[in-house]
């Protein structure tokens, strides 16, 4: 395994592994013996980032979510884990009742909320200390200044490590930044967003978002990344569910002419390599040269072999020069 540093601050970054874990249907769709199986392997091969969320699946059964924080929990307790593995959750998404979901009944991201979901979701992993919190979704009937005051303060009581966002405008990010540092706070360090090799309209509805565009890496956020170094970037959504071996499973808004163009060059370079394309993809992201760690999720054991054999795939300039300029 590789690792690299997240966070600026001597008191909470952290060493985590280039390649992250997500734990979303871990004890929902995926069952518990099979998400054990997988945590082992990947903490075997020295995997040490896992991510969830509190509202992680409420889809799955029409409930609020907690299945896959409350079955790592279960897992910590059963391996003994402590504080050498590092999770990250989200809150602000979780929707408010049963059959109701975060576009029209989210928690949000009051100040109230920040402290009670937090809490929730400590007793539920079993963790005295969230080592990464991420603000889920934008929460616009709440001052930016509540939201970021009430992050900071768990994070000075202890509570919570590092501070991030996801799915937001970049402008709230900066803007949501901008109000911490004015106010000598701790503001948000990590971003998640989906990011792939293949792109996707914006222009059009997406399967992310109503508006096809805050839950992708686009231009915006990569240039942000470039003028803030203290930044990074987990990509969800890697190998986008799949769709590189399954390309009916290409959601509509990738259907362009840059698509296949880009198909093309992984294909070539999976070709040379003798990789697969999911390596390819993989590896593009674990070596760029802005700070990326991709995020991916997992049912089976072969799965999760595929993609940590990425972690070593050493792509040539020329190769990655060829991957950056398909459009």
């Amino acid at each position: 395994m590789k690792y690299r540093t997240i966070g600026t601050d001597p008191a909470t970054r952290r060493e985590v592994s280039v390649l992250a874990l997500g734990a979303m249907l871990f004890g929902s769709r995926t069952d518990e013996e099979t998400s054990f199986a997988v945590l082992d392997r990947y903490v075997e091969a020295g995997g040490n980032f896992i991510d969830t969320s509190d509202n992680y699946a409420f889809w799955e059964d029409g409930g609020q979510g907690g299945q896959s924080e409350e079955l790592l929990g279960r897992w910590r307790r059963s391996r003994g884990v402590g504080d050498e593995i590092f999770i990250a959750t989200k809150l602000g998404a979780r929707p408010l009742a049963p059959g109701t979901s975060y576009v029209d009944n989210a928690e949000g991201l009051s100040a109230k909320v920040i402290r009670e979901s937090a809490e929730r979701s400590r007793e539920r992993l079993g963790v005295s200390r969230l080592d990464l919190l991420y603000a889920h979704i934008e929460d616009h009937r709440v001052p930016l200044q509540e939201t970021v005051e009430g992050f900071a303060e768990l994070v000075s009581e202890g509570t919570v490590g590092l501070l991030g966002a996801s799915n937001h405008a970049i402008w709230r990010v900066e803007r949501a930044r901008a109000l911490a540092a004015a106010a000598g706070l701790p503001g948000y360090e990590v971003l998640q967003y989906a990011h792939s090799h293949l792109r996707p309209r914006t222009d059009v509805p997406g399967d992310l978002f109503p508006d096809g565009s805050l839950g992708h890496a686009g231009p915006d956020l990569l240039s942000y990344l470039r003028a803030e170094p203290g930044l990074t970037l987990v990509a969800y959504s890697p190998l986008l569910k799949g769709a590189y071996t399954r390309p009916d499973r290409l959601p509509p808004d990738f259907d362009h002419p840059g698509t296949p163009a880009r198909l093309k060059v992984l294909g070539e370079v999976a070709k040379e390599t003798g990789a697969t394309v999911n390596q390819v993809v993989l590896a593009w992201q674990i070596g760029a040269d802005l700070p990326i760690v991709p995020l991916v999720g997992m049912s089976s054991l072969a799965q999760l072999d595929e993609n940590l054999a990425a972690v070593d795939l050493e792509l040539t300039r020329e190769q990655r020069a060829r991957l950056d300029a398909a459009h």
